[in-house]
């Protein structure tokens, strides 16, 4: 083999680091504070701390690869976090405070995390689980407030750090730099281990034209919280290119948001559905007050955008919704819904039916499905279950020999998720394999049930589930809850779905119910939802 005679050089987030310290020292970072405040520093400032902190938890005792745990919002203080730790040689690991005390306590001593990060408000949810985990130091980011005892400040631990002592590491870039767990809804949440690699090839991957096409002109809100897939990567991308960031903190009501997004002339936003529904309906009540000209993507993930969303953002605000899929074995973007050229030729209607689909495969990832029969062709139709590689695809499991199954013995990862895939390379998710409904051999999509139902005027949330039938073996049943003031019949719903939909996908009972449970990252849990609804029986032939 005749090697090329390019240069060695190791992609580890340290290079990211610099790169901001020396091009964009005058970019902002803006944050929200508890009481709603604005906190306002530069890429400067972020750099020097994040410094401090890689030398503060050296000096502490951390060793490379060990882990150290954050419970944050999306704040600058852990922003520096993203960075100081992994440029310590430490590996960061967020942890999803939404989650019970027992998972955390799992996760963390799974983790085998040394150090947490604790923001002042989340005391009270570290401290239900810190006895049971091998936590040392747990440092708690206040702003001014008291920190409990046995506790360290965080603007302590920095004051304490000399920034001169902190030389750029030179990292084989496979080492090991941030982990997340799986939200474990079939199971034991289980970690997944990213390389200083895997995150830069996905940050320069975010920052593509056909992706978010980030650049230093941006002003980028992460929605999604910076403790979820590590808010889907943002934060690292947005350092990369020298874009400004606004973060939310803990305050993402609909008005806070807004508000936001108009101050700071925000151009990209992201999140999972039910933040921008409710974002929506703010703007749909007061249609002039917020001047959202800066804002060119609003990219919506984590779950599936109904279409009425995607199309009332478009119509009636001027607002693009970028339709985006991915996991947390994949850190986490693995398609997103771009219409290409030819799509673009197309109908309007068309062109909205792939808008709602979850697009192709970004660079460097790839794709595709098995069925019963084998692979299944791209012809839009035939369903199978979704397989991907790529650079920044998890391998295996982080100590967990029970995951070994989702990895095949040619190297792919198999999602759990059915699709289709169409000419054009788009996925659409008709289901996970767990919530698909078979029905006299026939199989429903719980989704594009949701979808339909949630397009609905009326309807502000719509999960169906299976429900046993001695006949058809499972039928579905549609759990709704209603936008306040507003009212509708089983066959008002009925109607709706009959011009888009066979007879047999149709549901057999509607329930009409004050809330649907979510999981810790914002999705339907049916789980919950089927425990609440055992025992019930169809009663249509």
């Amino acid at each position: 083999m005749l090697e090329g005679l390019a240069q060695d050089f190791q992609l580890t987030l340290p290079y990211i680091l610099r790169r901001a310290e020396q091009l964009y020292g005058y970019r902002e970072i803006v944050t929200r504070r508890p009481d709603r405040s604005f906190h306002r520093h530069t890429f400067a400032d972020f750099v020097s701390r994040a410094k401090k902190l890689a030398v503060a938890l050296k000096g502490i005792g951390l060793e490379p690869g060990d882990r150290v745990g954050t419970l944050g919002w999306n704040t600058y203080q852990h922003l520096e976090a993203y960075f100081g730790v992994p440029s310590s040689g430490a590996v960061l690991h967020t942890l999803n405070p939404r989650l019970h005390e027992d998972d955390l306590a799992y996760i963390a001593n799974h983790a085998e995390d040394r150090v947490m990060l604790v923001d002042e408000a989340l005391v009270p949810v570290f401290e239900k689980f810190r006895e049971r985990t091998g936590v040392e130091h747990a440092v708690v980011v206040t702003e001014g407030g008291e920190v409990p005892h046995g506790m360290i400040s965080y603007e302590d631990l920095l004051s304490g750090a000399e920034e001169d002592r902190f030389e750029y590491p030179d990292f084989d870039e496979k080492q090991a730099s941030a982990m997340c767990y799986t939200s474990g809804t079939t199971g034991r949440p289980k970690g997944v281990l990213y390389s200083h690699r895997s995150i830069v090839l996905h940050s320069m991957m975010s920052a593509m034209g056909n992706t978010f096409a980030l650049s230093e002109a941006d002003c980028v809100l992460p929605v999604v919280p910076m403790f979820h897939v590590n808010a889907w990567g943002l934060p690292f991308a947005s350092v990369l290119v020298g874009a400004k960031l606004m973060m939310p903190g803990p305050h993402l009501d609909a008005e806070s948001l807004l508000e936001d997004l108009e101050e700071e002339e925000v151009t990209l936003t992201a999140g999972v559905p039910t933040v921008f529904l409710a974002v929506l309906q703010k703007l749909d009540e007061e249609p002039d007050r917020y001047d959202l000209s800066k804002l060119r993507t609003m990219v919506i993930g984590g779950s599936a955008a109904p279409k009425g969303v995607i199309k009332a953002y478009e119509e009636r605000h001027g607002i693009e919704v970028l339709h985006a899929w991915g996991m947390t074995e994949m850190d986490p973007i693995g398609t997103v819904a771009h219409l290409t050229t030819e799509m673009k030729k197309l109908p309007e209607e068309e062109q909205l039916e792939y808008r709602a689909k979850q697009g192709y495969p970004v660079p460097f990832v790839e794709i595709r499905a098995r069925g019963d029969e084998g692979f299944v062709p791209w012809d839009g139709e035939t369903m199978g279950e979704l397989e991907v590689r790529g650079p920044w695809v998890a391998r295996s499991y982080y100590e967990a020999p029970d995951g070994d199954d989702k990895f095949t013995d040619d190297g792919w990862f198999t999602t759990g998720d059915i699709v289709t895939i169409d000419r054009f390379g788009f996925i659409k998710i008709t289901d996970r394999s767990k919530d698909l409904i078979k029905s006299g051999g026939e199989w429903i999509s719980s989704v594009e049930l949701e979808n339909a139902l949630m397009a609905h005027p009326a309807v502000s949330q719509a999960a169906v589930i299976a429900i046993p039938d001695e006949k058809w073996d499972e039928r579905p049943l549609a759990a709704i809850v209603l936008k306040e003031g507003e009212s509708a019949t089983e066959e008002d719903l009925q109607s709706h779905l009959e011009k888009d939909f066979a007879k047999f996908w149709l549901p057999d009972a509607y329930e009409f119910v004050e809330s649907i449970p979510m999981t810790a990252t914002g999705k339907f849990q049916k789980l919950k939802l089927r425990e609440q609804f055992e025992g019930y029986t169809s009663t249509k032939n």
